[in-house]
């Protein structure tokens, strides 16, 4: 991003430290580490439920491949609820000691994901954006789904097969009614344009819609 001359004034990020490392690792590149970061879990991502802590081989071997494309790929059907005394459960994490525990997710579908991504953006991203502050947000591909849906008015069917690439700056210019205006270049579906060699960028789109097919 420092290459592709864009600067930010404010972040956001999740409490994942994927994420954290991701926005730390483009901050200092762009020699920006003291600007106001604000982690929030709404930006974590989606909630697996019971298929948490499983690799794909063992969650194929449990559930059946197929049920497994149906939980990871459909809009609305969210796994089987992580169980009370999974070690893996939220209210073991100290991360989330302070959030009352009926408040944690406890298995989600794209369209439960949206449904705490999207206050997040009303409540405390759009009103830095309204102040003219340029923003980074650094998340997951569920939750960034969940946003580029919301910006490009994204149907429910077509949502589904978008691929949010690992690792790639996804820049957006926004309208002071904070609607996306299509810049030159921009990713397909999108009005956002990747930063990156195209044939790279396309190989990253292309191994997280390999990873989604199960391949």
């Amino acid at each position: 991003m420092f290459a592709a001359n864009v600067s930010v004034d404010v972040a956001f990020t999740s409490y994942q430290k994927r994420a954290i490392k991701t926005l730390n690792l483009a901050l200092e590149e762009m020699d920006c580490l003291w600007i106001p970061v604000i982690k929030t879990w709404k930006l974590n991502e989606r909630m697996y439920g019971d298929l948490q802590g499983l690799n794909k081989a063992e969650t194929a071997n449990k559930f059946g491949e197929e049920q497994v494309t149906q939980w990871r790929r459909s809009f609305s059907v969210p796994p089987p609820p992580i169980k009370d005394d999974s070690p893996y459960h939220p209210k073991l994490d100290p991360k989330y000691k302070d959030i009352p525990k009926k408040n944690l997710p406890l298995a989600e579908s794209l369209a439960l994901t949206i449904q705490r991504v999207l206050p997040f953006w009303r409540q405390s991203i759009a009103p830095q954006l309204h102040k003219g502050k340029k923003v980074l947000i650094a998340a997951h591909g569920n939750s960034l789904r969940a946003l580029v849906k919301y910006l490009d008015n994204i149907p429910e069917d077509q949502i589904v097969d978008v691929n949010i690439p690992t690792g790639v700056p996804l820049v957006y210019r926004l309208n002071r009614q904070l609607k996306p205006v299509e810049l030159p270049g921009h990713a397909e579906g999108l009005s956002g344009v990747y930063l990156g060699d195209p044939e790279w960028v396309s190989s990253k789109v292309n191994g997280v819609k390999n990873q989604a097919a199960g391949r």
